[in-house]
């Protein structure tokens, strides 16, 4: 009966703003997004969803458009869910537990020098931008994203690992498929399998499925891991510089960050304590006197700017960018 009133109740804040461009807007937002729902109740429940989240991009927009936030939202293939939905389905990372590691994990990069930017994109250090769908799968992109950038500088090759490995065979050390995973957890399974597979023999699915692993598609591994110190972000600049790509857990909960078009992300309330999901630092800079860390996602090409974000950088760990950050070695 609950569900039943909340449908209704956003029905009727539908029904009571709808006009001729309105329901244009809808119908093709639909079309673009390959959308078909079930019945009457979910297109109505959907379509109040939409519609709410496209009142608060107008509303944010035109606050941007005064120069108050530093970034823009915008429509994307997740505007027809809740924030509740998106935090559960698509923020898949589990909390590291830094007591179980000892000390000689944690492993500050070397040089007290610094370049005021980086961008390992430029380099051929970063894969294109994937899409993890309705799985909770951002661990193991992550993961295999500062991985694939280890990678490229050994050898000079380029090679996307596959996620849907790592989803479907580290079970047995910790990770949960689609219900989610561990950053570290997803480079132990590497290690003791002795290799991952690349993207290309082992495609992503979307979803769980039944381990397949072969050493005739084995395009990558590593021999440990390290874990910089929790809300260094001075550490985290230094290891990108001189390391690459850094696999780090951020606070993805809020309304805004699933709306992300493009700009600085900076909202104060982005609480670095609640981390939920999973991306790569692929660099970092400064635009307009505002210091930023330049992330890639895994929600695609249509979110954010291209599938990155570029969030505040030396805000107090906003958004908790430096709380979990590790990367792998060959």
């Amino acid at each position: 009966m609950h569900i039943l009133c909340v449908v209704l109740l956003l029905a009727s804040l539908v029904l009571g703003h709808s006009s001729p461009a309105l329901n244009k807007t809808w119908e093709e937002w639909k079309v673009q997004n390959h959308r078909v729902y079930d019945n009457e109740t979910e297109i109505c429940f959907r379509r109040a969803v939409w519609q709410k989240n496209l009142n608060l991009v107008l509303r944010h927009n035109q606050e941007a458009s005064a120069g108050k936030p530093s970034f823009t939202l915008g429509l994307n293939h997740l505007s027809d869910m809740t924030t509740e939905e998106i935090n559960e389905r698509l923020n898949g990372l589990r909390l590291e537990e830094l007591v179980l590691f000892k000390n000689h994990t944690l492993k500050r990069a070397n040089g007290s020098l610094t370049p005021p930017s980086v961008d390992w994109r430029k380099e051929g250090l970063v894969s294109p931008v994937q899409n993890q769908g309705l799985c909770g799968s951002c661990w193991a992109f992550s993961s295999l994203g500062a991985l694939e950038g280890q990678i490229r500088k050994r050898t000079g090759v380029l090679v996307p690992l596959s996620p849907q490995n790592l989803v479907d065979c580290s079970i047995t050390d910790g990770n949960h498929g689609c219900r989610g995973g561990y950053i570290s957890k997803a480079y132990s399974y590497v290690i003791r399998n002795g290799g991952v597979d690349s993207e290309r023999f082992y495609p992503y699915e979307h979803k769980n499925g039944i381990c397949r692993y072969s050493v005739n598609g084995k395009a990558g591994s590593c021999s440990t891991f390290h874990i910089l110190p929790s809300g260094d972000e001075r550490a985290l600049q230094e290891a990108v510089a001189s390391v690459g790509p850094v696999a780090v857990a951020v606070n993805a909960m809020l309304p805004s960050f699933h709306l992300y078009r493009g700009g600085l992300y900076n909202v104060p309330n982005c609480s670095p304590r609640s981390i939920n999901h999973a991306v790569l630092v692929v660099g970092y800079g400064t635009d307009n006197g505002q210091d930023y860390w330049l992330v890639k996602n895994s929600w695609g090409t249509a979110w954010g700017e291209e599938g990155f974000i570029r969030i505040a950088r030396n805000k107090n760990n906003l958004c908790g960018i430096a709380s979990f950050a590790v990367y792998p070695t060959l």
